[in-house]
């Protein structure tokens, strides 16, 4: 089991700091190269640059009540609920299809409590 990940490239576990304006404040977001892949494809399915995306993930949160006093772990559970989503088929693997034009609502039927979709198997993770 473990080879397949200890065959990773160090690469992807070796972190990066991105620097970004959100609302005329300037902030520092430090994650493992592998989120940002992710989050790179994410925003570049919806035709904005990873600045753009971070900003508008931000001000969706904040609207929707949020307390992001952890923002970089937001952004890692985003990364991570995009790929279980696909993995589900929730969210087609085609890079060419955006995100905003997905039925979210009916997505969401399938995870109500908002959890990962590979969690409502009942299949233990451990």
């Amino acid at each position: 089991m473990c080879k397949l990940f200890i065959s990773a490239s160090p690469d992807l576990w070796n972190s990066k700091t991105h620097s970004l304006r959100i609302d005329g404040m300037v902030t520092s977001v430090r994650m493992e190269n592998a989120f940002w892949q992710v989050l790179e494809e994410l925003a570049h399915r919806d035709g904005m640059n990873l600045p753009q995306m971070i900003t508008r993930l931000y001000h969706e949160s904040i609207d929707a009540g949020h307390d992001l006093g952890n923002f970089t772990s937001f952004l890692r559970v985003c990364a991570m609920r995009y790929l279980a989503l696909q993995l589900s088929g929730d969210i087609p693997r085609d890079t060419r299809v955006p995100i905003a034009a997905l039925d979210a609502e009916r997505i969401l039927e399938k995870t109500p409590d908002g959890g990962l979709p590979m969690a409502r198997t009942g299949k233990s993770t451990h």
